[in-house]
């Protein structure tokens, strides 16, 4: 009996040295784990092969191949191929490099934010817009579902790869301008009824739609209607006289460049398209405030990037003297 155990044992103690062999084989030749990054995922779709095609066309399959997180809002073929018809290029092939770049880069963040990560409100994006290190922003609304620049939706969220997150949304997200911004942002509902007022002399949409740079002090809806309280008689916009709006409209812009939180300096005068009014800029206190003509203001929100310019939001409507 104690020699069939020994035997037992030396048995066992051999498919023991087997076994932990066999494991060491396999340590030193693993099966490599299989690639699942953006990039594969959007080669793997044939839903997104414009956007396969866009990407390499643009270099950028490298970079979104890399380690990341990489947050990714991919359109669809569909969705692609209505931009293309847009902008006049209807093709991959006819559409520049440099416009693709810009433009797909506008569709990625940094880090891996899932859907229930995203808020109302602004994000950077990785497009460059030539100001410094300035990247454009885009506007995330969740009313709704999620709504981006005002018109984008995303259609399937979270999609999980290997270097961060994809949302899939049904429309290309344009590089925004100011006015995008005014548009998309309900908290600038008053200010875009300003702006588009029967009888004003100036086309603020166009002009602000323009090349720029601009740098806009945007006032809130509830600084526009502290604006209406203040007088008995105005209980709308359109009950402003459309000269007192116009050059207060035209006083909280300034076409001296791209002027952002980081470029502001205290007593700093900044010259406005309103003719030969100026306001200054002070920082002492904890948040910067516009010293205007008539009034002061404080700056409560900064750096909302366009490719034309940035929107600084302020809590009160300046008033030149």
């Amino acid at each position: 009996m104690k020699k069939s155990m020994s035997w037992l044992f030396s048995l066992l103690l051999l498919g023991s040295v087997t076994t932990f062999t066999a494991c060491d084989n396999d340590d030193e030749n693993p099966t490599p784990a299989e690639s699942n990054t953006i990039v594969d995922y959007v080669l793997g779709d044939a839903n997104f092969s414009l956007l396969k095609d866009a990407v390499v066309k643009a270099e950028l399959d490298g970079v979104l191949s890399g380690t990341g997180p990489f947050t990714v809002f991919a359109p669809d073929n569909t969705a692609f191929q209505a931009f293309l018809d847009a902008i006049g290029t209807n093709t991959i092939e006819n559409t520049p490099k440099d416009a693709l770049v810009a433009v797909l880069t506008n569709h990625v963040l940094s880090g891996d934010v899932k859907s229930g990560d995203l808020s109302t409100g602004y994000f950077s994006t990785l497009s460059a817009t030539g100001f410094g290190d300035a990247a454009t922003s885009i506007f995330i609304n969740l009313d709704g579902g999620v709504t981006i620049n005002g018109t984008t939706k995303v259609t399937s969220a979270d999609v999980d790869v290997d270097n961060g997150v994809i949302h899939v949304i049904d429309e290309v997200i344009g590089l925004p301008s100011i006015v995008t911004f005014a548009l998309a942002d309900p908290n600038f509902s008053s200010l875009v009824a300003a702006l588009t007022a029967d009888g004003l002399s100036t086309n603020f949409v166009e002009v602000l739609s323009g090349e720029g740079p601009f740098t806009v002090f945007a006032p809130t809806n509830a600084a526009f209607q502290a604006l209406l309280d203040s007088n008995p008689d105005w209980n709308s916009v359109a009950d402003i006289p459309t000269d007192v709006l116009e050059t207060v409209l035209l006083y909280h812009v300034t076409d001296a460049g791209n002027v952002r939180s980081t470029d502001l300096t205290d007593d700093m005068m900044v010259t406005t398209l309103a003719s030969g009014e100026t306001f200054t800029i002070d920082l002492d206190p904890a948040n910067p405030t516009i010293i205007a003509g008539g009034n002061t203001a404080q700056i409560i929100a900064t750096d909302v990037q366009g490719v034309n310019g940035v929107i600084h939001a302020i809590d009160t409507v300046i008033l030149p003297e």
